[in-house]
C-alpha cells in the first residue's frame, strides 16, 4: 500500500476534521480511484494563503516517504467553505516543480 500525504487549506481546520479525506483514501475512491487504497502519513496546512508553506512541507512529506501528495478537495472545490482556493493552479505548478519526479499527484481527495 503506497504512503499518502495530505495538504488542506488552513482556513478549513476550525471546521473540518477531514474524515472524507481519510475515508476516501483508505477505500480507494474519488480522486484515490487512480492509486487504489493509500496509508495516511500526513496531513497538513498548505500554510495560510498564498500556500505559503506548501511546497516546503510537500518536501518533508517526500523525506519522510509519502509517494502520493494530494490536495484536499476543500483547496481544489472549496468544500465546506464554498469558495475553491484563488492559488490552487499555482501551488499545484510549484509543488510539481520540486518533487513532481518523486510522487503521484492528485488534484483532490473526494
Amino acid at each position: 500500500m503506497k504512503k499518502a500525504g495530505i495538504i488542506r487549506c488552513q482556513q478549513t481546520e476550525d471546521i473540518c476534521p477531514g474524515t472524507t479525506d481519510f475515508k476516501f483514501a483508505q477505500t480507494g475512491k474519488g480522486a484515490f480511484a487512480e492509486t487504489g487504497p493509500v496509508e495516511i502519513t500526513a496531513f497538513v496546512s498548505c500554510g495560510g494563503c498564498p500556500g505559503k508553506r506548501a511546497v516546503a512541507r510537500a518536501e518533508e512529506m517526500v523525506s519522510r516517504g509519502v509517494e502520493v501528495i494530494a490536495l484536499a478537495s476543500c483547496i481544489k472545490n472549496g468544500n465546506p467553505l464554498c469558495f475553491p482556493c484563488p492559488h490552487a493552479e499555482v501551488m499545484k505548478a510549484a509543488i510539481l516543480k520540486k518533487v513532481g519526479d518523486k510522487i503521484k499527484f492528485l488534484d483532490y481527495t473526494h
